[in-house]
């Protein structure tokens, strides 16, 4: 029988390991256990595809368990509010049982042919703020906080807007809750543009970058070792190399690594090599694509003009290639960066954020 795989390259799956991203994992422990009045509590955390903001959550939530806090975890989508009051009504079945009032409950069970009745919750009346005000008192009877995490967050759905309205009072009024929203760039810059939702601006926003390569290495050594495997300092340099410090790569190069070595009892690098070039058509086809997809012409024009450069691109020069002022191109920057495809290196000099981007777009453009 084949040794599990012990990578996670799955949608949204907290890896076993987790890569970097210590000092905010740091910060929101220490928000979990201090309460209230901590700013990290309202929180949004921002990044391209693929930078782990879905894994990030789920593994914020895990963690807030463990320092008194209730998780109710969401998708920005219409339905969105009443989905975080049923699951905050399943949260507080599961913490008191029988005492959590409202909540639909089996009343009666029968046998040949199998039949059942369930006593209906009291048809409610009050609007949503009312409702969860019932459900924060109660959990912050028994001491417990609430944390709702909203994936994928837009200003283009109403509920985001009553969302942060409501909490806004939540948290006016010291109720212990929590409110940590992910989503890609340039819906978060939409949504924080949105004066209705101004309340969000002050909220801490947690930029999610690539990973050092050194958290890189290790998480892929001591993630390959539970499964009962290593990899040869040739695979795990090649591996740490193609992973480029992207959080989702480093899943998929290992999940593809890992698949190539079911033979052996360790990952070659001719294992690793095999698995790079999986991982890469996978990334082209999940990430890469669906990204330059959503670019503007102008967008392409910038990406265009970094490809003269091997790694690293000056404003100015990109300016010079598109014939247009340094003004000008600085404001296609800010959407490149606002859509997670370069990042600031330093003041005036860029480069590709996502690995394998300038090559995908090299062949895209023709250039």
């Amino acid at each position: 029988m084949a040794t599990p795989n012990p990578f996670t390259p799955e949608f949204g799956s907290v890896p076993l390991v987790m890569a970097g991203r210590q000092n905010i994992r740091r910060e929101f422990l220490e928000a979990f256990e201090q309460g209230r009045g901590n700013p990290n509590l309202s929180s949004i955390l921002v990044g391209p595809r693929g930078s782990g903001k879905t894994a990030l959550l789920s593994y914020l939530a895990n963690e807030a368990s463990s320092q008194g806090w209730m998780g109710v975890n969401a998708v920005a989508m219409p339905g969105m509010l009443e989905d975080i009051y049923q699951q905050t009504c399943l949260a507080c079945e599961r913490a008191f049982g029988d005492k959590a009032k409202g909540i639909s409950r089996l009343t009666g069970i029968g046998v040949g042919p199998v039949s059942a009745s369930w006593s209906a919750a009291p048809v409610q009346e009050q609007n949503w703020r009312t409702r969860m005000e019932e459900l924060i008192e109660k959990l912050q009877n028994a001491d417990l906080g609430l944390l709702i995490t909203v994936d994928e967050a837009v200003a283009s759905l109403d509920e985001m807007v009553s969302l942060a309205a409501i909490y806004q009072l939540f948290v006016r009024e010291q109720k212990r809750v929590s409110l940590v929203m992910a989503g890609l760039p340039h819906n978060i810059s939409g949504l924080l543009n949105d004066r209705s939702v101004s309340f969000l601006r002050r909220a801490q926003r947690h930029m999610l970058g690539t990973i050092a390569d050194a958290d890189v290495r290790n998480a892929f050594s001591e993630t390959a070792a539970i499964g009962g495997r290593k990899a040869t300092k040739g695979a795990l340099d090649a591996c740490v190399q193609a992973i480029g410090g992207y959080p989702y790569m480093l899943q998929l190069v290992g999940f593809r690594s890992w698949q190539a070595s079911e033979l052996h009892n360790e990952i070659s690098l001719a294992d690793a090599r095999q698995g790079i070039r999986d991982a890469r058509e996978d990334f082209t086809r999940r990430i890469l694509a669906p990204t330059y997809r959503e670019l503007s012409d102008i967008d392409l024009r910038f990406v265009e003009a970094m490809l003269a450069d091997s790694r690293e691109s000056r404003i100015a020069d990109i300016a010079g290639r598109m014939g247009v002022e340094s003004r000008y191109a600085s404001k296609y920057r800010s959407r490149l960066l606002a859509a997670g495809v370069i990042e600031q290196v330093s003041r005036g000099v860029v480069h590709f954020a996502l690995p394998g981007f300038r090559e995908f777009a090299t062949q895209e453009l023709g250039a």
